[in-house]
């Protein structure tokens, strides 16, 4: 008998490469807001707590709270738009989902992502096989709190002791420490396997093959 019967997955990193749409959406909102733009490599240690966050650790230091939030609002209309430009899954992502569906596997997303974009990019690229999806929304508190991975796991029904958190990041290590889950860490994302190892990570796979084998 396997182990685990539910997987809540991450998606920035995990399951989508949405690193250059991520990049573009915040250098619009630098430059429109007269701000010096960041390089690809600085965006990608910037993600992963949300895009207030993002936006924030992008800015200058000490940039006004007003000017911040108009930052804000301007990546989020420009990501609205433009979230589907460069973003795809990871190679070996589709297919070991449907893999997953067909051997009886639940599946969900939880991301910092805002809500609306994680239902777009879930519905878009894995329709089906990713039936519940959660985002950052009013009321809720964001990954690492446990908030986000809870719900998903009532909405599945699955039981705690056979869920398990994929992830590829030091917040989804948290995450998945504060709702008591395992986690299962991935080294193609947006951080890399030292990175995963210095925070805590106690299994890393480096492909979707592998990731699959960890989960039969």
């Amino acid at each position: 008998m396997r182990r685990f019967d539910t997987v809540i997955f991450d998606l920035d990193g995990t399951l989508l490469d949405t690193l250059e749409d991520l990049a573009d959406s915040t250098n619009y909102a630098l430059r429109e807001n007269g701000f010096p733009t960041r390089s690809l490599a600085e965006v990608r240690q910037f993600v992963g707590n949300g895009v207030a966050r993002l936006i924030h650790l992008a800015l200058p230091a000490r940039v006004s709270p007003e000017l911040e939030a108009k930052c804000l609002e301007t990546f989020k209309g420009h990501y609205r738009l433009h979230m589907r430009d460069k973003t795809g899954p990871y190679p070996g992502v589709p297919a070991l989902l449907e893999r997953l569906q067909a051997d009886g596997f639940r599946m969900a997303v939880v991301s910092n992502k805002l809500d609306d974009a994680v239902k777009t990019l879930c519905g878009e690229y894995f329709g089906p096989l990713i039936p519940v999806a959660l985002g950052e929304r009013p009321g809720i508190r964001k990954k690492p709190a446990p908030d986000l991975v809870r719900a998903c796991m009532v909405a599945l029904g699955g039981a705690a002791d056979r869920c398990v958190y994929v992830g590829d990041s030091d917040v989804d290590i948290q995450s998945a420490q504060n709702a008591g889950l395992p986690c299962l860490s991935v080294s193609w994302g947006f951080r890399d396997r030292d990175f995963l190892l210095a925070h805590g990570a106690g299994t890393i796979l480096d492909t979707p093959e592998e990731l699959e084998r960890a989960l039969l």
